[in-house]
């Protein structure tokens, strides 16, 4: 951290302390998850640590760090496949929007 200018960390610390560390409209053990699910995603040790140990201050159970474990690997895994077909962006966007009517449907019961 020595080689990073003073400023920088003057500048990140309110806005650590809001939305890491204060009350936002996430719940802290949901923004945990996400933020274990994202660092799993890039790799990043350090960023596992942190929000796996706030992750379980905040009461995330075993059960749901490895169920964030399982969901984060879909995305870089899906990732790979879809980037590795050079898939039709478009395509795969009216596959989304069809999903999201029929999730939408199956919600409401009809």
């Amino acid at each position: 951290m020595k080689a990073l200018p003073a400023g920088v960390l003057v500048a990140e610390w309110p806005l650590f302390k809001k939305y890491v560390l204060g009350e936002s409209r996430v719940p802290a053990r949901f923004r945990e998850l996400i933020g274990l699910a994202i660092a799993a995603n890039i790799k990043c040790p350090y960023c596992q640590l942190f929000h796996k140990s706030a992750a379980k201050l905040h009461g995330a159970t075993d059960e749901e760090l490895a169920e964030v474990a399982f969901l984060a690997s879909f995305s870089s895994r899906w990732s790979a496949m879809i980037h590795a077909q050079h898939y039709d962006y478009d395509a795969f966007e009216k596959e989304v929007h069809q999903i999201g009517d029929h999730l939408k449907k199956a919600m409401s019961g009809k």
